[in-house]
């Protein structure tokens, strides 16, 4: 069944990002500047093509079920993420950060970590829908990592928000 590869491989996407999240937790709690940086990099790397099919394909498929309004919030906790995404490369740039600062790159993180709980449980849904949906779905994954877009790249070139 699709839908249970659809799940695999979506809920082993999100283990990814929660783990890399928290080291960057780590990485910015502990002052590790060049470790937040490849962190980033690496949270980049497989957001980009994970929000973008996500977008692409997911979503509008998902609007059948949730409605508009919802599907609508999907979209502004991705819009938040990349506003944290480009503060949190803004702040791991700097050669040192204050108190302060550390608490903003950490609480940012900590927001962004709902949403990937949260987006996980959409896999559930995806088990209702057709498996010509689910495998468009799948199909449009596999362009997003073949365009090899990471996230800021993807948002600020072919993102239509």
């Amino acid at each position: 069944m699709l839908a249970d590869r659809f799940t695999e491989i979506f809920r082993q996407e999100h283990r990814q990002v929660r783990d890399l999240l928290l080291d960057l937790i780590g990485a910015f709690g502990g002052r590790d500047l060049p470790r937040a940086r490849e962190l980033l990099g690496r949270v980049a790397t497989l957001t980009g093509p994970h929000f973008r099919y996500e977008e692409e394909a997911l979503y509008p498929a998902l609007t059948g079920i949730f409605g508009g309004g919802y599907i609508e919030e999907l979209f502004r906790a991705h819009d938040r993420a990349i506003a944290g995404a480009r503060r949190l490369v803004e702040l791991a740039g700097k050669a040192e950060l204050t108190d302060d600062e550390v608490a903003e790159a950490v609480g940012i993180v900590r927001a962004i970590l709902p949403h990937v709980s949260d987006c996980d449980g959409l896999s559930i849904m995806v088990e209702r829908l057709p498996e010509a949906e689910v495998q468009a779905i799948l199909d449009r994954r596999e362009a997003s990592l073949a365009a090899g877009l990471d996230l800021l790249g993807w948002a600020e070139t072919v993102r239509r928000r």
